[in-house]
This record gives structure tokens, sequence and C-alpha cells, in this order.
């Protein structure tokens, strides 16, 4: 490798980014004090946890999607320092792609385990008969409406019922297609964005991530206070008094009929006990069960699945078992039948998804035909293909694969999105329902050599980003880096880079032309739609959204 590798590799992209930054524990008590206004002087007992070579986890494929698991997310909590608003949040890195493309993405903020998060009853209906959801086999003109589990079509009207309590199928016009978000629980903290700051009309889906695996294999709250307990102007403490993100959710969906929002499970530092989970027929309805309760309980329109990853390419301390690909399929089939039974019950339909690896190294353990029976759509974490764990500098994500990459064919030809997307349409994935994520950030490095640019030079290090090393959000860099640097543009790989000769520094990104670009690729391959690895990292205007939902939603 050519630079210093990350402590610790972030997840697989959810692709790629393997480990790269995973950081942070916050403490039980630190939490308790933000939840207490007496007691807001929060000390910063917040550990972070960097750790190993991604390399040594997924090789070519690792790298991290999720914000890094409540790493220093506290407000005064000392962290990364940071260039954009909101300085002192240092979350673990955000943009990995599950599986992605080359790094693990760190989790959700929050310790797992903390005291007092209160766990989903797991009443849900388990086991009830109901065979996994139909295939729907359109194009991205259906690609909003949950399958039916008893041989319905895909996009089968849902009836009043589920519109008039926020939920029902995001409509989509002809030659529409999903645009999913993810909210990261952390960014209420430093980065100090919130629910009501989303742009709900741009968006079918808001992923909010993470919950997270309970000991007892349960879906529970990942971060007890942001989730359900810190108050909003016109929150109240009256006994079963509703606050938290996920009551701001509640009130946006009214504002925003259309909308859906996803409970995402798991993510980089919260997948360890998956591979047991998954591994008997007990442990899987129980937490399918669980995951049906959650939602009911929290006002959630469905599930989204977040295992980085099924039998190698996450952390070290994850359990993993040769088998786990298949009885990844065989705990999605459960989770498909408790949700279908659950959505009867409330009258709505309720939706699956999964966040899915990008590089083939882990792709390869996946059932991706049987898999997409039982989900409604799949979130391609296509970004992270290069980062801090490679061996010379490159693009983060990348439409296609540059004929000028030094890299060996078995990693240069495969890096990319169209190589990724590929893949799963050939493994049997419906084009209607995969959704290419693209990331709002970019990936630098420090110590690159002039050379072409710094584009595919060796590098020594990476440099301190937005609120983590390495990683930019794209306002950051449209406010302090792009006015001030020379902007390339790849016509191959169709992405921009920045290089500052003087300082060494290369960053790989994506702005408005270069995701207009993702956009037209998705309409004209008839995918399901974009999701974004996440929303607090565009700018005021949203434009990186703004481009995306012109082809997409127009």
């Amino acid at each position: 490798m050519g630079g210093t590798p990350p402590a610790k590799p972030p997840s697989t992209g959810r692709v790629a980014r393997h480990q790269e930054a995973v950081m942070t524990h916050r403490t039980i008590a630190c939490i308790f004090a933000l939840s207490l206004p007496s007691l807001f002087a929060c000390s910063s007992a917040t550990s972070v946890d960097e750790a190993a070579d991604p390399s040594e986890a997924c090789g070519v494929d690792c790298g991290p999607r999720g914000g890094s698991a409540g790493a220093s997310n506290m407000p005064g909590v000392a962290g990364f320092p940071s260039k954009a608003a909101g300085a002192g949040a240092s979350q673990a890195s955000k943009g990995g792609s599950a599986g992605s493309a080359g790094a693990p993405k760190a989790s959700s903020g929050g310790s797992a385990g903390v005291a007092g998060a209160p766990k989903a009853s797991s009443g849900g209906s388990a086991g009830v008969a109901g065979a996994p959801k139909a295939s729907s086999g359109g194009g991205a003109g259906v690609a909003g409406a949950p399958k039916a589990s008893s041989g319905g079509g895909a996009g089968v009207s849902q009836g009043a019922a589920g519109a008039a309590s926020g939920g029902g199928p995001t409509p989509l016009g002809p030659g529409q297609a999903r645009v999913i978000g993810y909210f990261a629980a952390w960014s209420v903290y430093g980065r100090d964005y919130h629910v009501s700051q989303l742009p709900a009309a741009q968006l079918t889906h808001i992923n909010y991530a993470f919950a997270n695996v309970s000991a007892s294999g349960e879906c529970e709250l990942g971060d007890p206070y942001a989730d359900t307990d810190k108050a909003y102007p016109g929150d109240g403490w009256e006994p079963g008094q509703r606050r938290g993100s996920f009551h701001q959710l509640e009130l946006l969906k009214q504002q925003h009929p259309h909308l859906r929002t996803m409970i995402s499970v798991g993510g980089w530092t919260w997948s360890g006990r998956f591979s047991d989970v998954a591994a008997t027929d007990a442990g899987r309805k129980k937490f399918a069960a669980s995951c049906a309760a959650f939602v009911e309980q929290w006002g959630f329109d469905g599930v989204d699945v977040d295992w980085e990853y099924p039998v190698e390419g996450g952390l070290d301390t994850n359990t993993t078992r040769p088998e786990d690909g298949h009885n990844y399929t065989l705990l999605l089939a459960e989770l498909r039948a408790a949700l279908d039974a659950k959505g009867a019950a409330l009258g709505r339909p309720l939706e699956l998804s999964i966040a899915a690896p990008a590089g083939p190294s882990i792709l390869k353990h996946l059932e991706l035909a049987q898999l997409s029976k039982s989900t409604d759509f799949i979130n391609l974490m296509a970004y992270d293909f290069q980062g801090g764990w490679s061996a010379r500098t490159g693009f983060n994500a990348p439409l296609y694969a540059a004929a000028d990459d030094p890299s060996p064919p078995s990693e240069r030809d495969t890096m990319n999105i169209d190589a990724a997307v590929k893949a799963y349409l050939a493994g049997g994935v419906p084009p209607g329902e995969l959704v290419v994520g693209v990331p709002f950030y970019g990936r630098g490095w420090s110590g690159v050599k002039a050379s072409s640019d710094g584009l595919f030079q060796q590098f020594g290090g990476v440099p301190q980003g937005s609120f983590e090393a390495g990683v930019f959000d794209w306002k950051d860099l449209a406010a302090n880096y792009i006015p001030k640097s020379t902007r390339r543009f790849h016509d191959g790989s169709k992405v921009p880079w920045l290089f500052d000769a003087k300082s060494g520094v290369m960053i790989s990104y994506d702005d408005p032309e270069s995701m207009g670009l993702k956009a037209d690729y998705i309409k004209q391959k008839g995918l399901g739609g974009a999701m974004i690895w996440e929303l607090s990292g565009d700018d005021d205007q949203h434009q990186l959204l703004t481009a995306l939902t012109k082809v997409l939603r127009p």
C-alpha cells in the first residue's frame, strides 16, 4: 500500500472502504448528560477506536459507508477539527459503501448496548405464513411500490389507509425512480443537522441510520437519546410524549405524505451479531418479529438491512460463518413474511431493502436472485472504491473504469459503478429493483506527487477532512476547496478531482456535473433510482440532490 493505512478500516462500502475509520462509543454518562438539561456539561468521555488496515480485512474490496459509531459526536466532545460548519463532530468514516468499493463504513452513533436503550418489543408475527414477495420484475417506472407477498404485482395500489398514515408506496410517475437519502443519527450532534432540514420534497425515502442488533438478537434503538429523547420545539415531557428524530420523521411525513421512512439496521460497527441471528430458524424468526414490532412502534414504513458483511469483509471482531450468504437469504425471507403480516395488520404495505456491497470479493457470497425475491429494492453502495487503504490515489465513485489506471485489471475493471451494476443484473436482480448509491462526500490523500495532477500516484497519508481524516463533505469542498483549486475531470470515469501541488493533496469527489451523469446512467439503464450517503453532506442549495432529481424525478 502506498499510504499509511487507517487505524481501522471502515466498512466496505459499502464496498470497499474497508476499515478505515471505525469510531467510537460514547459513554452512558454522556448520553444521560445530554438527555438532562441540568447536566449538559457532558465530559469528553468518548473513545476513538481507529483501526486496522482495511486491506487486511477485505483485500481490494473494503470500505465504510456510515459515520463513525458515535465517534465523538457529542456537543463539546473533542474530535477531529472541521473546516465545515459544526466543527467538533468527528464522525467516523461516513461514506463507505458497505462492501461497496473499497472501504468499510462506520456505523451509527451511539454505543452499542448502552443501558436504557428501549428494545422494540418482540411481539411481531415472526414465522407467520407468507411467501417471499412476488418478483416484480418492473423497470424504473415501477420502482416505488412494495412487492406484494401473495402474488400481487409490483406497484399494487395500497389504498387510503396507508396514505392517511403517511405510509403507502411512493408515488412514481412514468420514467421516475426512487431517490433515497440516508439520515445519520449522529448528525444531530457536531454536524447540527436535523430531520426538519431534510429536503423531503425531493426524496421518496429516508433511511434512518442506524438501529442496532441487541445481544439477544433483536432490533433495538441505536442511540436512545437522538432517536427518541432529544427535545425539539413543540415536544413535551409528559409520559408517552414522543420526541427525538423518530418523532421528527413522523412530523415530516405529515407535511409530505408521499414520503416513506425506513429503519436501517446494523451498519459497519453494528454488524457483528448478524451471523448468529441468521444461523438458526429460531434466531431469524425472533429478529424478524422484533424488526416488525420496531417499525410499528416507531412509525417506520419498512426495514433496511445493512449487514457488513456476510462471510468476510467486515470488522475483525464480527462473528462470521461460511454459510452466511445462504443464511442471509433465509433471514430476508423471514423478514419479508414478518413485514407482510405486520403490514396487513396495520393496513399499509411495509418495504424491505438491503444495503449491498459493490466489490466482487464480498459480492460473490450473496445469492442475488434469491435475495431479490424478498427485497423491494437493493441499495448498491457504489462508492469508496478507492481511499486511504488503497495502493495509490484514485476515484471514490467512478462511473466507469479508467483506461489509464495502472492497477491490475482485476481491480481496475471491477472497481467502478458500471461493473457493479452489471454484476447485479447478471446475478438476477431486476433492473427496477437496483438502486445505485452515490456519495455526497469525497476522499482525499496527502503527500501526493505532482505527476498526472496527482491522479493514480503513491501517497504519504490522508489529510484532515471535514469531520474525519480523509473524508470531505461536498458542502465543505464547495465552500473551501473548489474556489481555491483547479478542477480536473476524467472523461473515462466521468468524475472530477482536485489537486494542490503545493500541499500535495489530491481529492476525488462528485459535483453536480458528475452527479447528473450518474443520474443519466440510472435512467438509461432503467434502474430503480439513486441512494445517497448521506444527506448532511449536501450544501444549503441542495446542488447534488437537485442534479439527481431533475433527471430521475422530473
